[in-house]
């Protein structure tokens, strides 16, 4: 971890010296649309080259066919732009994190992905919609994305969706008589299925703790290649913590300029570590690309060691 934490140290003595931004320039904090992930493994490896995966013609065909549509969609938020522009530089970085998860896919039988974040607002719902719009993008690939972040539910806010016109993942949980077809909606234009919140629950801890839980998740993988799950922050509430039991792995998002060192490495406290399949470094403006990718972020892909999943006598 040591390389990572260096160049989050680097990233915010950068800060430091910054001057103020103009009045006139937004204060938001960079979109999370290229997102560099740090490496996880034991000991530092060698810093690895970009890996980028280009789709095959047919399915570029199929996406730019659909831009049209999407364009005329005003409830997609503007930062999703693996699916609004699936041929922009933005989108093939989340497709070079596609990539990555293909190929543990493959290795080490890794199909569940929990998206989270030591605090709110690093980037990992933007994340989490960016990565599954990427792997949806292969016209026979079968995509869930959930939203378990129970307590700041955004999923159907992002994707222009009704959260209302279908139970979701909650009522799904407290109702064992819902399948999981009965809460998950096909979303009109994209190859993706979603599964919103659905109702508040008063106590989203103890929902999420229910052994309905791991039913769901169980006939998500069988009936899926690939389920990505937005879930709540690490640190600021137990909530995500509980998905390790049901997923193969997770994915920890962290704001460039943002995120304190001190809580990045309290979540990775938090977490037992052959479930860190990676760190996703968001909205860092240091490594800009040259060439023909000017005016872009560049990301560099590395992950932990492959591993198999997890069956129902390790939980």
């Amino acid at each position: 971890m040591s390389t990572f934490f260096k160049a989050l140290e680097r990233a915010e003595q950068e800060r430091a010296l910054r001057r103020p931004a103009p009045a006139s320039e937004p204060t938001s904090p960079p979109a999370p649309t290229s997102a560099p992930i740090a490496p996880v493994p034991e000991e530092a490896p060698s810093r690895a080259r970009a890996s980028f995966f280009k789709p095959p013609q047919k399915a570029v065909a199929r996406l730019e066919e659909r831009v049209v549509e999407l364009d005329d969609n005003p409830g997609l938020e503007e930062h999703l732009v693996s699916l609004l522009a699936p041929t922009s530089f933005e989108a093939e970085q989340y497709r070079a994190l596609r990539h990555m998860i293909e190929q543990l896919r493959r290795s080490a039988e890794l199909s569940v992905i929990a998206v989270s974040s030591p605090d709110a607002a690093d980037g990992k719902t933007t994340t989490a919609i960016n990565l599954a719009g990427a792997l949806a993008q292969a016209p026979d690939a079968r995509v869930l994305l959930v939203d378990a972040d129970l307590r700041a539910a955004s999923l159907a806010v992002h994707l222009g969706l009704d959260e209302h016109a279908v139970p979701g993942l909650v009522d799904a949980i407290m109702n064992a008589n819902l399948p999981l077809e009965a809460v998950t909606q096909a979303h009109p234009h994209l190859n993706l299925s979603v599964i919103t919140a659905g109702r508040r629950p008063s106590a989203p801890y103890e929902v999420l703790k229910s052994p309905r839980v791991g039913e769901l998740f169980a006939e998500a993988r069988r009936k899926y290649d690939y389920v990505i799950v937005d879930t709540p922050p690490l640190v600021s509430v137990p909530d995500g913590r509980v998905f390790g039991k049901w997923v193969d792995g997770f994915l920890i998002v962290v704001a460039a300029h943002r995120t304190p060192r001190k809580l990045l490495e309290e979540a990775l406290n938090l977490m037992e570590p052959t479930k860190i399949v990676g760190i996703v470094f968001n909205g860092d403006d240091r490594h800009v690309s040259r060439g023909s990718y000017t005016s872009s972020q560049r990301r560099s892909i590395s992950r932990s060691r492959p591993r198999r999943r997890q069956t129902a006598s390790d939980q």
